[in-house]
């Protein structure tokens, strides 16, 4: 097959559309397409090139509606299903990963260097969102009664919140003397001796890659970023992961679970600077995709974090998706719009590392680029689609 092919199944409405990728030799060429419950067989310039479906993954031929054609896309198709597809995995959250009474391993997600070693918790316990001290004054008729106080781990704790984890660092088994804290105004530390400065945002920071891992809270807090950690069980080892795999899964994670919890489904990506780099809105999570890059070495796309956008499980890859839109709002690009979101209360913050958020930014253009042209916009927004659980990048 030599353009390929893109299915975007629906779960929920149990409905495909098809997308036969136009051939980037001769994309005028006539095409004929034979669809069987669980084949399909595209025939052109006198060849013939099927492909068999996943296992549970069956079509309904006679549903077949809507062929067109479109310029640099190829063959449009929509169709139904014969019966539902096999249900997604649930996503491997970092609140399923930690468990009290056990212990655990803290990577650096870039290097692979330990951050922590040995660590077991008496306690793991999710935090209320970031801004739940703000709300306390619709809740009490009388003054905040949390004004003066803070949720800080103790001894053993474990707090999660939605992007990050907090841990005390005071009785760690190991001095993680791979970190080193490096605060705004150039001042070094060891981490089992802070000497911060009061009200000074103090990065945490590996000192074999010198990659942003985190923040110190207070002079025993620290604060950990889902997307630069890798947590392992103390008899495991560590798997290194693709970066921009690593952060596609964790960003859908959190988009999943958030949506799950709170209805939300818009979302801004803000950096640890407090600056909004893109607004994403959630549009399903129960889309299974299939596909096949047919012959053709121009639908690999190669990006600047080793990846390469193509299925690795044989001649037709198949994932779970979360898809999104999204806009950009670096150099005051959607500065109205993200103005507004930021005032709205249905909007829910997201805080990474700003380099994560540039990197971030940066997958969702390489893979929105690598769409068929039609599907790259809706409203001014942006499509793309999120992994999670299964460390893949797509091409859609």
């Amino acid at each position: 097959m030599a353009g390929g092919f893109l299915m975007e199944i629906r779960r929920g409405t149990q409905s495909a559309l098809l997308v036969i990728r136009a051939s980037a030799e001769d994309p005028g060429t006539p095409v004929e397409v034979s669809v069987s419950a669980d084949s399909l067989e595209v025939r052109s310039s006198g060849s013939c090139a099927p492909a068999a479906l996943p296992a549970g993954v069956r079509l309904a031929p006679s549903s077949c509606r809507g062929l067109r054609r479109l310029p640099g896309d190829g063959l449009h198709l929509r169709m139904r299903l014969r019966r539902p597809p096999p249900p997604a995995d649930l996503a491997f959250t970092l609140r399923e990963s930690l468990k009290p009474h056990k212990k655990y391993v803290f990577y650096c997600q870039s290097c692979g260097d330990i951050i922590v070693k040995d660590r077991k918790f008496l306690r793991v316990l999710p935090l209320p969102s970031e801004n739940w001290n703000d709300l306390v004054e619709e809740w009490c008729c009388h003054p905040n009664p949390f004004a003066r106080s803070t949720l800080h781990p103790q001894h053993d704790d474990c707090f999660l919140g939605d992007t990050f984890f907090m841990l005390n660092s005071g009785n760690e088994s190991h001095v993680p003397e791979s970190l080193m804290c490096c605060s705004e105004t150039g001042h070094h530390a060891s981490q089992s001796g802070f000497n911060l400065k009061s009200k000074e945002n103090t990065r945490v920071i590996c000192k074999r890659c010198k990659k942003m891992l985190g923040e110190t809270i207070s002079s025993d807090t620290i604060k950990y970023y889902v997307t630069e950690v890798i947590i392992q069980p103390s008899e495991g080892s560590f798997s290194p992961i693709p970066r921009s795999q690593f952060v596609q899964s964790m960003v859908a994670q959190c988009l999943l679970e958030l949506s799950s919890a709170k209805s939300t489904f818009r979302f801004t990506v803000k950096g640890d600077n407090g600056k909004t780099y893109i607004l994403i809105w959630l549009l399903n999570s129960d889309t299974l995709l299939v596909e096949s890059l047919g012959s053709s070495s121009s639908l690999s796309v190669l990006t600047l974090f080793g990846d390469i956008f193509m299925p690795s499980s044989g001649p037709v890859g198949t994932w779970n998706a979360v898809k999104v839109l999204y806009q950009p709002c670096i150099k005051c690009r959607n500065k109205d719009l993200a103005d507004a979101w930021e005032n709205d209360m249905g909007v829910h913050p997201l805080k990474f590392p700003s380099e994560t958020c540039l990197e971030l930014l940066l997958m969702l253009g390489l893979s929105t680029a690598s769409l068929p042209p039609s599907l790259r916009c809706m409203n001014s927004f942006q499509g793309r689609i999120l992994v999670p659980g299964h460390f893949k990048m797509l091409p859609f």
